[in-house]
């Protein structure tokens, strides 16, 4: 447990409306190790904005058990919840409107986490995040002077306000331009090198690539997981490659805690199945699955 971050064990969601529920989450199993850069993909209503919400103390499950930087979610008190969320974890939106004040400079909203604090030395640690994310030159501007990609490393720069022990970080690149959306990346990657836990939710293709470990997430629970060829860990930076088209991941097909699979559905399709079952066998060190 003490290199662990994140620790998610059947971890189930549901919605409820008056006509109906929505099955969010499905027994998501999950560990993130303190330290890790880790992407989540998966298409819209899989489950992943959820999670990374439930991470975020902004959601509680309905039922499993989840644990981040060894605090219990699933118990914790509103005070409690409140201080989590200040010091524990920090939180970058794909909508800047949520990620600053518009009324206020680069330099102010980054000093505003640290006000609810006991940070000292306030002006002199938001001038090094903007450094840090290369918007020191920029830190009298508002929003509404700043272009999308500025903004989100402004962004960055105020999650990080409160040295949270866990970076979340949801769609940062899902409203700025592929150059851009490389810096990011670069900025993220330097913070993890220095020992910065991270999780990121993405659609971006190239930056999932990238990433040297990848958690597919569908109907609700960890289908798959995808991790980064050793002979592209130390390429990260070159320019010539097509990381959209590269073949730069090994996938993994992912047990659950009950020893549950999702099989992709392509794979499903080919077998021609006309019901839900299939004949499963072991030969020459394989599982084999077949239809009927």
């Amino acid at each position: 447990m003490a290199d662990e971050m994140i620790r998610a064990d059947g971890l189930v969601k549901i919605y409820k409306t008056k006509e109906t529920e929505v099955l969010a989450l499905q027994g998501l199993d999950l560990t993130v190790e303190t330290g890790e850069l880790t992407a989540i993909i998966g298409n819209s209503g899989s489950g992943k904005s959820t999670f990374l919400n439930m991470i975020g103390g902004l959601d509680k499950p309905s039922a499993g058990s989840l644990f981040v930087d060894g605090k219990n979610l699933f118990t914790m008190s509103e005070k409690e919840l409140v201080l989590y969320k200040r010091d524990t974890v920090g939180f970058v939106w794909q909508n800047n409107g949520r990620n600053m004040l518009p009324f206020l400079s680069a330099l102010e909203n980054v000093m505003m986490p640290m006000n609810l604090s006991s940070t000292k030395h306030k002006h002199d640690k938001a001038i090094e995040l903007l450094e840090m994310v290369g918007m020191s030159h920029k830190k009298n501007s508002r929003m509404n002077m700043l272009s999308g990609g500025e903004q989100q490393r402004v962004a960055i720069a105020i999650a990080l306000a409160n040295s949270p022990k866990l970076l979340l970080a949801d769609e940062p690149t899902g409203s700025v331009d592929f150059k851009t959306a490389d810096y990011i990346f670069d900025v993220f990657t330097e913070l993890n090198r220095n020992g910065q836990t991270i999780l990121i939710v993405t659609h971006d293709i190239a930056l999932s690539k990238k990433v040297k470990r990848v958690i597919a997430i569908r109907d609700g629970k960890i289908s798959s997981e995808r991790v980064l060829k050793e002979e592209f860990a130390d390429r990260l930076k070159e320019s010539n490659i097509d990381w959209r088209e590269i073949d730069s991941q090994e996938e993994y097909v992912v047990l659950d805690r009950a020893n549950r699979l999702q099989i992709p559905h392509e794979l499903i399709e080919k077998l021609g199945l006309t019901d839900n079952k299939v004949k499963i066998s072991y030969r020459d060190n394989e599982i084999v699955i077949q239809k009927p």
